[in-house]
């Protein structure tokens, strides 16, 4: 519960943070002058597309949080025994902060018109991103092959179900991530991927740190940082 009531409140700040940005509390009837006059109302498309995927986002992390909520839950059962951390998840986070990276460096070179640079920032970017996903399939399998099967226990299960759903919403991002790839191979005028570099980074920003906070979970370090958020709000 203590999980879901920080998630929410850190939502709002979020929320109100970026109303205060885009001047969604202000009163344009009230504005004077021509509406041309107003340079920063107008080009509203890509304040949708990121309110869009704000939302998006939104629902993803309430997804995630209830799902970690459930999962400190159950770890107080007899039955709980935790699953051991395969060495290869440092790796595999590694490969995402620096698929992260990558995007943020690709977004400075979208903004600068540097074309040649964003193309391989592009690929680095998803190139990592692919050695991330393939690297949690290899330690599924490392995990399988030492004993740990989906059913054994409630561990294991919780295990394999988040680390898959994240794993699913990295895939997903790819495709999205693939598609800004190839027109900004084809669009001679960067103007038209911008906004795909900036939607793509903020997404994977996000997952990075949905799954720094995943692993931080399943390493057994939130555990202190969750007993206090408890006594804060009992």
């Amino acid at each position: 519960m203590s999980a879901i009531l920080i998630f929410l409140a850190g939502v709002a700040g979020i929320i109100a943070w970026w109303m205060a940005r885009q001047r969604l509390t202000s009163k344009p009837w009230l504005e004077v002058g021509l509406a041309g006059d107003a340079p920063e109302m107008q080009g509203s498309s890509a304040t949708i597309a990121k309110l869009g995927l704000g939302i998006f986002l939104a629902v993803i992390g309430a997804l995630f949080t209830l799902l970690i909520s459930a999962y400190l839950s159950r770890m107080g059962g007899a039955d709980w025994w935790a699953i051991p951390i395969p060495r290869l998840l440092w790796v595999n986070t590694a490969a995402l902060a620096a698929s992260s990276v990558a995007l943020q460096w690709a977004k400075t070179e979208a903004r600068l018109d540097r074309g040649e640079m964003l193309n391989t920032a592009l690929a680095v970017a998803f190139v990592l991103a692919v050695l991330f996903l393939a690297g949690q399939v290899l330690a599924w399998r490392q995990l399988v092959s030492a004993g740990y099967l989906l059913a054994d226990n409630p561990s294991n299960s919780f295990f394999y179900m988040i680390t898959g759903l994240h794993g699913l919403h990295i895939l997903g991002g790819l495709f999205v991530l693939g598609r800004t790839v190839i027109r900004a191979r084809i669009i001679p005028v960067l103007t038209g991927v911008r906004l795909s570099v900036d939607l793509c980074a903020i997404y994977w920003h996000f997952m990075l740190a949905v799954w720094l906070i995943l692993f931080a979970l399943f390493a057994g370090w939130a555990n202190s940082f969750v007993d206090l958020c408890r006594q804060l709000v009992t």
